[in-house]
């Protein structure tokens, strides 16, 4: 398979844009992510998936819970914002309106919408870990309109 190929076919796949949020301790980790999928209405479930080597993978290895924000496409400064590598871990979301979880994971406010999610299990695939995850809760918000990353851009619907 012609890796560079797949690549760039894959980039054109349009994704919604997320933010993953898992507390450490007493410090928020936050990133964006487009690959997250609904899985099944019953149970409740979603999948993520995480590079391995990743802080946040790591630290939702550790903690087992975590909240996934849907970003509205008036919020594309968050995903640039969560996106900057080394990104310190103290103060990620120091002037980001946020809501808590039950468990205290942080819910991006102005979203499409919010879900807690507790890991059930976990699967290695190539450089990623999937993370199969129990819906615990959801929050519809006020956004109504995707933030969606098309061809390396961000784009709206």
């Amino acid at each position: 398979m012609d890796v560079e190929l797949y690549r760039r076919l894959s980039e054109d796949i349009a994704s919604a844009i997320a933010v993953v949020s898992v507390r450490v301790g007493r410090w928020d980790l936050v990133t964006p992510i487009d690959s997250f999928l609904d899985v099944s209405y019953d149970p409740p479930t979603m999948v993520l998936s995480l590079y391995s080597l990743s802080r946040v993978a790591e630290a939702l290895e550790e903690s087992g819970t975590c909240a996934l924000s849907v970003l509205g496409a008036e919020q594309q400064s968050l995903a640039e914002r969560f996106g900057e590598p080394g990104l310190p871990l103290q103060g990620m979301l120091e002037g980001v309106a946020h809501t808590r979880d039950s468990v205290g994971n942080a819910r991006i406010c102005g979203s499409i919408a919010s879900f807690s999610l507790e890991v059930e299990g976990t699967h290695e695939a190539a450089t990623h870990t999937l993370f199969v995850c129990r819906v615990r809760e959801a929050q519809q918000g006020p956004a109504l309109s995707p933030l969606v990353r098309f061809s390396k851009r961000y784009s709206k619907l």
